[in-house]
């Protein structure tokens, strides 16, 4: 079973292909703004090496968000464009689960924290289980601040993980017994997509293309500029 794995929710794009759940090829690229001209030459030039066409595609994973509108739309839409045009189902897997699951080897609990700007970051939280990590709560959107009070309220050991988590190293450095996970654990992993996905492939926990959508939790910057001035 061959998967294309795609997440574009962060200044980084990431493209990966697994067979069986085992990772193939992974391409990361950059960390600006250039998702619709890096993704689809990404693709290309993965199936190019491993020798891949993608008529032999048995589905598509797709990071869900939450993250950056822009990016998103693009990994999002390059899913379901291909999938439509290839016949196969689609695999949404939410990109915080693809910044916590690397760091699963801990004893801690985990806080996935993506940059959110406005001064805000998405988070989660995770509890290492055998073979993986186990969601805590809800997918949020919030201040720093109110991540911290949460977490020291809860007394835990945290490791942190996440271009967010980067960001606010100050911040989040309050959290008594806490660590970062570091800059190798930034952004969604592509290899983390093949691993997630592949499973829930296998058990058809599939969708359409036109049934997936993303994690915004948020409006966008536009969106909220037109509220404004529709209220003025």
């Amino acid at each position: 079973m061959l998967l294309l794995c795609l997440d574009t929710a962060t200044p980084q794009v990431s493209v990966a292909i697994g067979e069986d759940g085992a990772v193939l090829g992974e391409v990361c690229l950059g960390r600006g703004r250039r998702h619709a001209e890096q993704l689809a030459p990404a693709v290309e030039y993965l199936c190019g090496e491993l020798d891949v066409e993608l008529s032999r595609l048995s589905g598509i994973a797709v990071g869900l968000g939450p993250g950056l509108f822009t990016g998103l739309r693009v990994g999002l839409t390059t899913a379901k464009t291909m999938a439509q045009a290839l016949r196969i189902p689609v695999v949404g897997v939410a990109s915080l689960d693809l910044v916590a699951y690397p760091v699963r080897h801990t004893s801690r609990l985990v806080a996935a924290v993506l940059d959110a700007r406005r001064g805000e970051v998405f988070h989660a939280r995770y509890r290492p289980v055998p073979g993986g990590v186990q969601r805590v709560g809800d997918y949020e959107v919030g201040a720093p601040a109110d991540l911290v009070a949460d977490l020291v309220a809860s007394g835990e050991e945290v490791l942190f993980a996440g271009d967010g988590a980067l960001l606010y190293r100050d911040e989040l450095a309050e959290v008594d017994r806490s660590e970062q996970a570091g800059a190798a654990f930034a952004f969604p992993s592509g290899a983390a997509l093949v691993e997630l996905a592949s499973p829930r492939m296998e058990r058809e926990e599939f969708s359409s293309a036109w049934e997936v959508q993303p994690l915004y939790l948020r409006q966008s910057d536009a969106e909220i500029e037109w509220e404004r001035r529709a209220a003025s």
